[in-house]
C-alpha cells in the first residue's frame, strides 16, 4: 500500500491509475485504445501488488457498454471511472448525453484520451466540444502530476455538484514520465442510493426532460466556484497566454528559454468547460493582448473572443485562426515560440524519406488471411480491383500495404460489415467483402451482422479471429476464460454468435492453411445469403511469448532466389543476403506460410532444441 508523500517516476495514465484508488474508486470499467490503455492496465496490477480490495475492474465490449456499467455503478452510490480513447466517445455519446439529465449520486469521470498528430487514432478529434453539446463538465491535466491530482479531484467534484466529468487528457499527458506525489489507496463503503424517481431518470415524458435540462444548466452554473483550485495564474506582464494541458508547458518552457517572464501573465485552465467566466473576465481585463495555446482546435479561442467582446474589452485576441498557430498535427516548442514572439505559424517541413510502411509481424496470422482473401477472389472468377474489400479498426489495417494492398476502407469500428452490406442495399451485383478482427466484431461489428442477415444481403464477413485486443496491447475479449483481474468469465464463440443471429453459411479455417483457406473464399464468394468465415488462429506475439517448437530455414542450393515468398507475403522474417533469400530464426515462429508457397520446396521446417 502506498504511503502519504511517497514520489514515483510513473507515466500519466498510471498517475491516474493510482489517483482513481487514492479515490476510492470502486468501479473501473473502459475500452482499450491508445492513449488511454495503460491506465486499466495499470489498475489491474496495483489491485494483484497491494491486494487492493475493489469491488470490479474490468474491461468493457465497448465503450457504450463501459459507460453504461460506470453510470449504473455511480448510481446506485459507487465511485466509478470510465476510460477510452476519442474515437470511444463518439461511441459512448449517447449515453453520456442522457446522463447529464440524470445526473449522477457518486463520483462518475469519464477519461477521454486525445491523440493530437495523430499518432495511433483515425481522427485527429478535439473531444473539449463533446462538453458543451453534452452540458459536462471538463477539466484537464498538463502532467502526470496533475493527471494523478485531477482524478482525485474530479471524482470529489462530479459528487458535489451530481454530474459525471469528462477527464480530457492528450497523448503527451497520457505517455509523459514524471515525478508524482501519491498518496494511500482508500477503500469506500457506500450505502445503495439508487431510488424509484421517474422523472429523473425516465426520458420517456418530455415535461420531465424540460425539467431535467433546467436542472443540469443549474448545475454547471455551480462549477466555477466549486473548480477554482484547477485553474492557475501565474506573472503579472501585460502580454497574456491562456493555455491548458500539454500545451501549458512549451509555453512555460519557451518563455523561461527567452527570460521574458516579467512581461507575460499565462492563464492555465484546467476547468476547460464551463469556463470560468469571472476568472477570465479579471484576467483579459489585466492584459493588452492575449494568444491562446492549445491543442487540437480553436475552441478556448472561441470562447475567449466571444466573452472579450461581450464583455467590450479592448484587449487582442489571437491563435488558431489567426494562422499563428496550426490547427493539424501536435504543437511543440518550436511553434508556440513562433507563436509568441514572432507572431507567425511555424511550417513543418517535409523531410523526403523513403517510404518505410509498418509490416505485420513475422508469422501473423493475418498474412495468411489476406493472402487466402486474394487468391480466393481471383479463383472465383474475378479480378482484385473488381471486389471491394472493407477493412476495419485493429492491426489488420496494415493490410493495406505491399504486398497485399488489400483493405480499400477503415472507417471507424464495426463499419466494415454496414458499408459491405451498403453496397448490395444499392442493388450492385458484385460480391462484398468485410473484413474485421474478433475483438472489433465483439464491439461493434454484431448489429452490422444482424441487420445484413435480416435483410438478406449477400456480403462475405472475414473475422479475423486471434484471440485478444492485440494492436493495443493484447487486453481481453469476451472471448476469454479469465480477466485481467482475475475474475472467472464465461467465454462467448464467436461461431455459436453468427450461427444464434441466422448466418446462412459459417466456416472456421485456419489462417496458416492457405489452401483451404483460398478454396474456402472462393467458395463462399459464389453462395447467396450472409457468408462468415472466422479465420482461428492465435495472434503470432502470443505464439512468441510461450515458446517456439519449429522454425523454418531456407536450403541454399534449392533457392532460385525468385523471391515469391517474400512479394507474396511480406513477412518481416524473410531477407535478402547475398542475393539469397534467408530466414531469420529468431524472428521465425514456424507458421510455414513461406514454406507452402514456395515453387521450389527450397524452405523446410527445423525442429528447435
Amino acid at each position: 500500500m502506498q504511503t502519504v508523500g511517497k514520489k514515483l517516476a510513473l507515466m500519466g495514465n498510471e498517475a491516474i491509475a493510482y489517483g482513481a484508488l487514492e479515490a476510492g474508486t470502486s468501479v473501473v470499467t473502459g475500452y482499450p485504445g491508445t492513449p488511454s490503455s495503460e491506465v486499466l492496465e495499470t489498475i489491474f496490477y496495483l489491485i494483484k501488488r497491494y491486494n487492493v480490495k475493489i469491488p470490479y475492474a474490468e474491461w468493457s465490449i465497448n465503450e457504450r457498454v463501459a459507460f453504461e456499467v460506470g453510470l449504473g455503478a455511480a448510481l446506485a452510490g459507487a465511485r466509478s471511472l470510465v476510460t477510452m480513447k476519442a474515437p470511444g466517445a463518439n461511441v459512448a455519446s449517447d449515453p453520456m448525453f442522457s446522463a447529464a439529465y440524470c445526473g449522477t449520486n457518486a463520483g462518475l469521470l469519464v477519461l477521454v484520451a486525445d491523440d493530437p498528430g495523430p499518432h495511433t487514432t483515425q481522427t485527429e478529434q478535439d473531444s473539449r466540444w463533446y462538453g458543451d453539446l453534452m452540458k459536462l463538465p471538463v477539466i484537464e491535466p498538463s502532467s502526470p502530476q496533475e493527471a494523478h491530482d485531477f482524478t482525485i479531484r474530479g471524482m470529489e467534484l462530479s459528487e458535489e455538484i451530481g454530474l459525471p466529468i469528462i477527464l480530457r487528457t492528450t497523448t503527451r499527458v497520457n505517455h509523459a514520465v514524471g515525478d508524482v506525489e501519491v498518496g494511500e489507496f482508500k477503500t469506500m463503503e457506500y450505502e445503495f442510493s439508487f431510488k424509484y424517481e421517474p422523472s429523473r431518470f425516465v426520458r420517456a415524458f418530455m415535461p420531465w426532460n424540460r425539467g431535467r435540462h433546467k436542472w443540469v444548466l443549474e448545475k454547471l452554473s455551480e462549477v466555477e466556484d466549486k473548480a477554482k483550485d484547477l485553474n492557475q495564474w501565474i506573472g503579472t506582464g501585460e502580454k497574456g497566454v491562456i493555455t491548458a494541458g500539454a500545451a501549458y508547458n512549451y509555453v512555460m518552457e519557451v518563455i523561461k528559454e527567452r527570460g521574458v517572464e516579467d512581461e507575460y501573465s499565462v492563464l492555465k485552465l484546467g476547468l476547460i468547460h464551463p469556463p470560468p467566466r469571472n476568472l477570465l473576465k479579471e484576467f483579459l481585463s489585466s492584459v493588452k493582448e492575449v494568444t491562446v495555446v492549445e491543442e487540437i482546435d480553436p475552441y478556448l479561442e472561441e470562447k475567449v473572443k466571444f466573452l472579450a467582446h461581450e464583455w467590450r474589452l479592448n484587449v487582442e485576441v489571437r491563435g488558431k485562426q489567426e494562422g499563428i498557430l496550426r490547427e493539424v498535427g501536435e504543437l511543440d516548442p518550436g511553434s508556440v515560440k513562433r507563436a509568441l514572439f514572432e507572431r507567425e505559424a511555424i511550417e513543418v517541413e517535409e523531410i523526403s524519406l523513403p517510404r518505410r510502411p509498418p509490416p505485420m509481424c513475422p508469422g501473423c496470422p493475418h498474412i495468411g488471411s489476406f493472402y487466402s482473401i486474394l487468391r480466393g477472389i481471383r479463383k472465383a472468377g474475378y479480378k482484385k480491383d473488381q471486389i471491394p474489400i472493407f477493412g476495419d479498426i485493429g492491426c489488420y489495417a496494415l493490410s493495406l500495404n505491399p504486398p497485399f494492398e488489400a483493405i480499400w476502407t477503415e472507417h471507424s469500428m464495426g463499419a466494415s460489415i454496414s458499408m459491405a452490406a451498403g453496397i448490395k442495399a444499392a442493388g450492385f451485383d458484385i460480391p462484398s467483402i468485410a473484413v474485421i478482427g474478433d475483438s472489433t466484431f465483439f464491439h461493434a461489428g454484431i448489429p452490422g451482422l444482424i441487420d445484413a442477415v435480416n435483410k438478406g444481403l449477400d456480403i462475405l464477413v472475414f473475422i479475423l479471429d486471434n484471440g485478444t485486443v492485440a494492436m493495443t496491447g493484447h487486453q481481453s475479449t469476451p472471448a476469454y476464460e479469465i480477466s485481467e483481474s482475475g475474475r472467472r468469465l464465461k467465454p462467448i464463440s464467436i461461431e455459436e454468435l453468427v450461427k444464434a443471429v441466422g448466418v446462412d453459411h459459417v466456416a472456421v479455417v485456419d489462417p496458416y492453411d492457405l489452401k483451404s483457406c483460398t478454396e474456402k473464399v472462393a467458395e463462399f464468394l459464389k453462395l447467396k445469403g450472409v457468408k462468415v468465415i472466422i479465420a482461428k488462429r492465435e495472434c503470432a506475439i502470443l505464439q512468441s511469448r510461450r515458446g517456439i517448437e519449429k522454425v523454418y530455414r531456407v536450403i541454399p542450393e534449392k533457392c532460385t532466389n525468385c523471391l515469391v515468398c517474400t512479394k507474396l507475403l511480406g513477412c518481416p522474417a524473410l531477407l535478402p543476403v547475398d542475393g539469397k533469400i534467408t530466414i531469420i530464426e529468431e524472428e521465425c515462429i514456424g507458421c510455414s506460410l513461406c514454406a507452402q508457397v514456395c515453387p521450389y520446396n527450397a524452405i523446410v521446417e527445423v525442429r528447435k532444441k
